[in-house]
């Protein structure tokens, strides 16, 4: 940023005072983001996976017991989460899903995509906790409307739209290819 633009940035806010950041620590700061949401969803993800595929069928993981009985009665949406209680394709998209979107993230490949899933499934987390609808105001079990799957997914948008994974991760490579060089759409998977 050139001193002029600072210059400038200070008349339009009115302040006399300059703020300066080093792209180097912003660097830093979206790498260490983009790695612990990662590895808060790979986390997530493979310990259910790990009992999923031992070889005890009984400790098997699944959704279907929070599904079937956690969320709250008056939770706008909670015959649509009971209607998946024992589906097994719920359990290897929940299980998979977090296990590779974590994993994309720490890499840092496919960050826009795996953003999008993560942002997603979030989504749907927080709408499962909901304890009320729209006119209730739709309360948490700790508050109205934002929780933590709600940050979650804000970060997880922040990490796509600012090409998260250009910052030490493989996304910086794939750019490079000759596939993303002749076909530019997949860019909008990669950053």
């Amino acid at each position: 940023m050139s001193s002029s633009t600072r210059k400038l940035d200070a008349e339009i806010l009115g302040r006399t005072t300059n703020f300066e950041y080093s792209e180097h620590w912003i660097g830093y700061a979206i790498l260490i983001l983009r790695v612990v949401m990662g590895w808060t969803l790979f986390q997530g993800g493979i310990t259910k996976l790990v009992t999923y595929l031992d070889a005890n069928p009984e400790n098997n993981w699944t959704a279907a017991g929070y599904l079937a009985n956690a969320i709250p009665q008056a939770n706008p949406a909670r015959e649509l989460f009971i209607s998946m209680a024992g589906s097994p394709l719920i359990d290897i998209l929940n299980m998979w899903g977090l296990t590779l979107t974590g994993l994309g993230l720490i890499l840092g490949a496919l960050v826009r995509w795996n953003a999008f899933w993560g942002a997603l499934m979030m989504l749907f987390y927080w709408l499962s906790s909901l304890q009320g609808g729209l006119l209730a105001g739709l309360p948490l079990a700790h508050g109205w409307v934002v929780d933590d799957h709600i940050v979650y997914a804000a970060l997880l948008f922040g990490l796509g739209a600012i090409g998260a994974g250009r910052i030490v991760g493989v996304d910086e490579y794939l750019e490079e290819t000759s596939i993303v060089q002749s076909n530019p759409w997949l860019r909008y998977l990669l950053g």
